[in-house]
């Protein structure tokens, strides 16, 4: 039987993984006979824009919904709560939301990430500046409200079964109102050429393994990694493409552009194309692609893993948030653990274009003994040992690990890794506990950020030239290193 359905999502031409996502569902939805509208938050293609942001935004979606049977929110915090929130404003907002939910036709929340936080009073102390009686009793009352909107819904739909355990056990939601759908359930594919033809309209040769990352670029997404993991491997008849477009309003995406593109010139086989996306180029380039490559630091689950199954693309991936589900059934595909694993999987790839029939690349020896794990501090040592040790493989010549190689110099390592330690100059958020007081602060950051702002920029900018320069000394280091280092024989 047909429906009237409102979606609730960002849009395009908006470029969001939500709208992204929502315009598949919207088709999906039209394909089976229903009559959709969608509601974005900004101007967009959708057929009505609202600000959903707070108790006035919520109230306006409650009118919106009145004659339609049912309604599907995209959910994410930022399309209803103000930014930064405070205590005071996530009360108000969830109380406003969940009563607008539960006025409503049936409501289904479609959460692509769940945070813990939001329903956790003690984690929000803890992470807030502030604490003591009255904080504590404000963030009580603010996980309190924000559990109330999940609670208010009909249904709750997530990805996989950890997000809905957590749904049941932190936010209290009902076990009957929680539902699991596979991330990919509407995906459709947006092109129909082959292989052969992909590469030749982008320009790739036939004979390569092409390894492809691609989406969003962002610090998360961790293409630098991929990057760095492919080092070596464009003389060995491969190549890595990095696809996706930088969010001009982000600094940090803007900062991860420049360190990609560092990367880039630095490590030869490695393709930066940054730019506008289309849907059918987008599986254009995972139809071109050998191998896509999905090296993220946190997600919670991907659409690029779903267009690959569609396209049915092995997959590398680190083991994080559900992607060990989402790859569960993807032939070829393999979560790797680290950094080491990652090398080690992307090099099983291009050796034999097919991966082990285990569904991991353990971490190697070196890799545990070294503590090389995506993130925290490196040992220095134990990475020039690996350098030598990789230096001496590509020379063509074997290395005994207990005697054949030379001990670090003191001092000796990667003169951009204390660099990359320094984290940006973050501006202190603009909140309190205490009421009014996040006003003050906003007007004083406003009075303030003709002087503040362009310092603050100057730093940024500094820090990463700083970095990019110490990573082509390095590059620079490394390659006068294989030229006269002598050779250790058996």
């Amino acid at each position: 039987m047909s429906e009237r359905i409102l979606v609730v999502s960002p849009y395009p031409p908006e470029r969001d993984g939500l709208g992204a996502y929502a315009v598949q569902q919207v088709r999906a939805l039209r394909r089976a006979g229903n009559h959709v509208e969608v509601c974005s938050p900004r101007p967009s293609a959708a057929h009505h824009h609202l600000d959903l942001v707070g108790p006035t935004g919520a109230r306006a979606l409650a009118r919106l919904a009145r004659g339609f049977d049912r309604v599907i929110v995209h959910f994410h915090p930022d399309i209803f709560y103000a930014v930064p929130s405070t205590p005071t404003s996530r009360i108000s907002t969830g109380v406003a939301l969940a009563k607008a939910f539960r006025s409503m036709p049936p409501v289904e929340i479609r959460l692509h990430e769940v945070d813990a936080r939001w329903a956790s009073a003690s984690e929000q102390v803890e992470a807030s500046t502030r604490s003591g009686f009255l904080a504590e009793g404000v963030f009580a009352a603010a996980a309190r409200a924000t559990r109330s909107v999940f609670r208010g819904a009909a249904e709750i739909t997530v990805h996989d079964a950890g997000h809905r355990d957590l749904m049941v056990e932190a936010f209290g939601v009902r076990p009957d109102r929680v539902r699991v759908v596979e991330h990919g359930a509407d995906f459709a594919a947006h092109t129909t050429v082959d292989r052969a033809t992909a590469r030749r309209s982008l320009g790739l040769p036939d004979d390569e393994h092409v390894f492809v990352c691609i989406g969003f670029v962002q610090p998360h997404k961790g293409f630098d990694r991929a990057a760095a993991a492919f080092r070596g491997l464009g003389a060995k008849g491969a190549s890595l493409h990095i696809v996706g477009s930088v969010r001009v309003d982000d600094p940090a995406a803007a900062e991860h552009q420049r360190e990609l593109e560092a990367l880039e010139a630095q490590i030869p086989g490695v393709h930066l194309h940054l730019g506008y996306v289309s849907d059918e180029l987008f599986d254009r380039w995972i139809v071109a692609g050998d191998t896509v490559v999905l090296p993220y630091r946190h997600i919670w689950s991907s659409g690029v893993a779903e267009r690959a199954r569609l396209h049915q693309r092995p997959v590398i991936a680190t083991r994080v948030g559900g992607l060990a589900e989402q790859l569960d059934d993807i032939p070829g595909s393999v979560l790797v653990d680290d950094n080491a694993g990652l090398a080690a999987a992307i090099l099983a790839a291009v050796k034999g274009g097919t991966f082990r029939s285990a569904d991991t690349v353990p971490a190697t020896d070196e890799a545990r003994a070294g503590g090389w794990s995506f993130d925290g501090a490196v040992d220095r040592d134990a990475v020039m040992a690996e350098v030598h040790r990789r230096s001496a493989a590509l020379r063509g010549v074997k290395v005994d690990p207990t005697a054949g190689t030379r001990a670090p110099r003191k001092g000796e390592g990667s003169a951009a890794v204390p660099l990359r330690r320094l984290r940006h100059v973050p501006l202190p958020p603009a909140t309190s506990a205490r009421p009014g007081v996040s006003t003050v602060k906003k007007l004083i950051r406003r009075v303030i950020a003709w002087e503040v702002d362009p310092l603050r920029d100057q730093v940024t900018r500094l820090h990463e030239a700083a970095i990019q320069a110490a990573e082509t000394t390095d590059a620079r280091l490394e390659h006068v290193e294989h030229e006269v280092e002598p050779p250790v024989h058996d």
